[in-house]
């Protein structure tokens, strides 16, 4: 599972995909804390830090002595996040990239047009 990121960073990351692509539907337990450390084979405080960021963001919730589950809405809230990430990222250093070579919004969107009919 090592990809050089932090490896808390990676648990969260794989169970935001997991939501993503359905396969933990909202409402639905998520693998105990126990259960992640093992399956990952790393330390627990590991997994708990990364369960911990999703639960911080709003997409999973503690039922005390029952679990974590994934909060209603919560892919709602990932993608809108991961879509501010891909403006950030790609959509943003694109708009500079076009306009330092001279090209208007509207000739970047006919470009993206052309590209998508390909």
């Amino acid at each position: 599972m090592d990809d050089g990121r932090p490896l808390f960073q990676q648990i969260a990351e794989a169970l935001e995909a997991r939501i993503l692509d359905g396969s933990m539907p909202e409402e639905s337990q998520v693998p105990s804390i126990n259960e992640l450390a093992a399956f990952h084979r790393i330390n627990p405080a590991t997994a708990l830090k990364g369960v911990n960021r999703l639960v911080d963001a709003g997409v999973l919730y503690k039922r005390r002595g029952i679990g974590m589950f994934v909060a209603t809405g919560a892919r709602a809230v990932l993608l809108a996040a991961r879509r501010d990430e891909f403006r950030d990222q790609h959509l943003r250093p694109l708009m500079r990239r076009a306009a330092t070579l001279g090209l208007a919004p509207e000739q970047l969107i006919d470009m993206i047009r052309k590209e998508a009919d390909r």
